[in-house]
């Protein structure tokens, strides 16, 4: 539905979109995955172990270029096909997205300025949600108080990280993009997954939801949305009275949470690059997508957090514990 008005200025009042039928987004689907993954591991009491050359602590693009270990198989076998399908179909969008003809899509080169806006852009946001972070700390828990206090004490780390962006040289192009892309935003047909809810990050202006970025940022998106759900997941378990917080059962679901999390960000993330090989988007090494990801992993984890913050304070532990995960030990 469109208003023209008499000066001829048109504007989109609604849209109407196609019904896709569908089982439930893939939030609830890798929330209840989780929960039976948690509860497997609970009932083998068995303490996670590097193994088959899988180690978590080296850079996910890297994980991408192996197979996962067989106790991944074994334990989630039905969730690493997921991941993997929808790291295709986000490809697939973004070589979509860059094969248009249409001017608002046509994909365009990097340049200096333009990554210098997206620092500034990035230490904007870190610069905003650190003040915010040390006027909240009276209204957290004393757990997510320590880890706040880690995060304020790393803080020139932080901007390290996000500062990348300006270091390495940009290749590849940058598109439109999703803008908002997690967990929610994906349906799970039964047998496929289809992406929904095209309007960009609600917070942003339209303006800025049609400048052209890097499709890494959507990937970002996914990255940090699967680390959510192993927390949320856990926090399902806790309310359910199977585990208690700091006690043995709960320490042990932390340990395979974040192992489960290595294996499907990286099933996602290897699907995803495998399936845009070679596409104008993509930068043109792995390493500087290793680079570019995670400046845009660590500007997502410091967004929520402002977002947290702002709406759901006892949520707030959990873009801590992923800013400090990705800063790595101190």
């Amino acid at each position: 539905i469109e208003h023209t008005s008499e000066t001829g200025v048109t504007r989109t009042l609604a849209i109407l979109h196609e019904l896709v039928p569908n089982e439930g987004d893939a939030w609830s689907y890798t929330r209840n995955e989780l929960g039976r993954f948690y509860e497997r591991t609970l009932a083998e009491a068995s303490p996670p172990t590097v193994s088959d050359g899988w180690d978590p602590t080296v850079g996910l693009v890297v994980l991408a270029e192996r197979e996962p270990p067989a106790d991944a198989h074994e334990t989630t076998e039905a969730y690493l096909r997921a991941a993997e399908l929808m790291g295709r179909r986000v490809a697939e969008l973004h070589a979509a997205f860059a094969s248009s003809r249409d001017a608002a899509f046509a994909p365009e080169s990097f340049t200096t300025l333009y990554q210098r806006s997206v620092y500034q852009s990035m230490r904007n946001l870190e610069q905003r949600n650190m003040r915010l972070l040390r006027q909240s700390l009276s209204g957290l828990t004393a757990t997510d108080r320590d880890l706040a206090a880690d995060v304020l004490e790393r803080q020139s780390e932080l901007t390290e990280r996000l500062r990348s962006v300006i270091e390495t040289p940009a290749t590849g192009k940058r598109i439109r993009y999703h803008g908002d892309l997690h967990l929610g935003q994906i349906l799970g047909t039964g047998r496929d997954f289809v992406l929904i809810d095209f309007e960009g990050e609600p917070a942003r202006s339209l303006t800025d939801r049609r400048i052209k970025r890097s499709p890494l940022r959507d990937v970002a998106g996914m990255l940090r949305s699967f680390d959510y759900a192993r927390h949320v997941a856990l926090r399902d378990e806790v309310d359910r009275g199977l585990v208690d917080p700091g006690g043995e059962g709960y320490e042990l679901l932390v340990r395979w949470g974040e192992r489960w999390c290595s294996w499907v960000s990286a099933a996602f993330l290897r699907a995803y690059l495998d399936t845009a090989a070679g596409a104008s988007f993509l930068p043109d090494t792995r390493e500087e997508v290793a680079v570019m990801l995670d400046a845009f992993v660590m500007e997502k984890a410091v967004y929520e957090l402002g977002y947290e913050l702002s709406t759901r304070p006892d949520w707030a532990g959990i873009p801590l514990a992923g800013i400090l995960g990705l800063l790595g030990p101190s």
